[in-house]
């Protein structure tokens, strides 16, 4: 009763500043208009970097803006993105590939944006005890006696091809087809010499598993410690806190992050109908101002609002996992084996490194992962990439809304990317894993650098 006698009172504190906000103010935020659609609702699922849309509600930045939010955890992606699609959610938390793969036709087909990039990095590969225990015989120690790392998927070769002599599948998790954890997670393999399988969308085949060496399918981030337990996988690729909840369970170790795997790569966006943007266009500049000043609030002062952000993510309706197991990964550590707790200043980046901006270079390597794996069957020229990017990932929005917080002091302009400048491909970002370079302006030649992959114009 008391915390809602505090939200209660907190909000109608607000109702009294907006009202006379909008009735007084000449800053660029009222020169955008009101919002259209003043009450929202939007999806999320419970993970952590679902972050800027709990912050962005607790820290009153929604009413700022004069919206009036009500926030969903959501069931799965699917559900999520047909929610989204049919009205029943204003917008949501997405995976980055989710806008693409609707937008080109794979899976469903919609026209879907974002104008606002939620994060980068935050995710981890976990495998259960009895597949380390032997995995782990085929790494070296440091001089501490831990493992080193990064840790190549080669180290897992001799346990899958274990599997394989013994007539056995072997299995693994990821949360959606065109999940970020499902490019992430056959990155790895692949770069460590194993292939995850092709999807032959022509031939009415999307289990991705053709030729596979490791079966992946689809679980629900908040399922895979219990799916893995129950031995329906041998291992998994999910954000967190999914992979420490495996450590503090004692049922697994994360073996690798994200952020080894490419430092700084893009993970999660706010997603909307094209059809809806159009409609509310100053809502959704309203929106988006919100969630910056969000992910700004998380990120300042060198994390220092990180505590009070992990209490809040803690509630049940937000990620409902316990306090010390959300703050293991979100405080700038990551617990691998139980008690190897290291340092990773960066895992989870909400604002730094203009994180928020929707980089058309994202948009390409996810499309040149699609192509990669057969989920865009066909060969496409490097324009189509270019085109599809400029389509989805929509920048100019992103722009509006920034400049206007910049012209009304709220944030500064050295908060964000020079504006006059092309701002094509993310900066910030290390090496890949396996030393290849990313080339966004030649998507093609790209693809057509890897071992194990389509290339040219290979269907699967």
């Amino acid at each position: 009763m008391q915390t809602l006698t505090k939200h209660t009172t907190r909000w109608l504190t607000r109702l009294v500043i907006l009202a006379t906000f909008w009735a007084t103010s000449t800053l660029t935020q009222a020169d955008i208009g009101p919002a259209e659609k003043p009450d929202l609702k939007l999806g999320f699922i419970k993970l952590t970097d679902m972050a800027p849309l709990a912050v962005a509600w607790e820290q009153g930045f929604f009413m700022d803006e004069g919206l009036f939010v009500e926030l969903e955890a959501q069931a799965n992606w699917k559900v999520l993105l047909d929610r989204v699609i049919t009205g029943e959610l204003d917008g949501a938390h997405m995976l980055a590939g989710q806008p693409l793969g609707a937008s080109i036709g794979y899976g469903t087909r919609a026209d879907i944006i974002t104008a606002f990039s939620m994060d980068l990095n935050g995710n981890g590969i976990t495998v259960s005890n009895d597949i380390w225990e032997t995995m782990s015989q085929h790494i070296p120690d440091n001089a501490d006696g831990k493992p080193v790392h990064p840790i190549s998927a080669s180290a897992l070769k001799p346990v899958v091809e274990a599997s394989r002599a013994r007539g056995e599948r072997f299995r693994m998790g990821m949360v959606f087809p065109v999940s970020t954890h499902n490019y992430e997670l056959r990155y790895w393999l692949a770069a460590g010499g194993l292939n995850p399988g092709y999807y032959a969308p022509q031939r009415g085949d999307t289990s991705g598993t053709l030729t596979a060496d490791v079966h992946l399918s689809v679980t629900p981030p908040p399922q895979m410690p219990a799916t893995m337990e129950a031995g329906t996988i041998q291992g998994y690729c999910v954000g967190e806190p999914w992979n420490q909840q495996a450590v503090f369970m004692g049922i697994g170790v994360p073996v690798i992050t994200d952020y080894e795997i490419w430092p700084n790569n893009p993970e999660k966006v706010f997603g909307v109908t094209r059809q809806w943007a159009e409609d509310y266009p100053n809502t959704h500049l309203h929106l988006l101002r919100a969630l910056i000043r969000a992910a700004h609030w998380l990120d300042e002062n060198n994390n220092a609002n990180r505590e009070e952000a992990v209490t809040l993510l803690a509630r049940p309706n937000y990620v409902g996992a316990d306090e010390a197991v959300i703050a293991n990964s979100m405080t700038d550590t990551f617990e691998y084996e139980k008690g190897d707790v290291r340092q990773v200043p960066d895992f989870n980046v909400f604002f730094r490194y203009h994180a928020t901006y929707p980089y058309p270079s994202d948009a390409i390597w996810y499309l040149t992962q699609m192509r990669r794996w057969g989920q865009i069957p066909e060969a496409k020229p490097d324009d189509w990439y270019m085109k599809t990017a400029a389509r989805v990932y929509r920048a100019d929005i992103y722009e509006q809304a920034a400049r206007s917080l910049i012209a009304d002091g709220t944030l500064k302009a050295s908060d964000f990317p020079d504006f006059d400048a092309e701002n094509f491909q993310r900066p910030h970002q290390g090496e890949l894993i396996d030393g290849i370079a990313f080339t966004p302006r030649t998507p093609n030649a790209y693809i057509d650098s890897f071992d194990i992959g389509l290339k040219g114009t290979q269907t699967p």
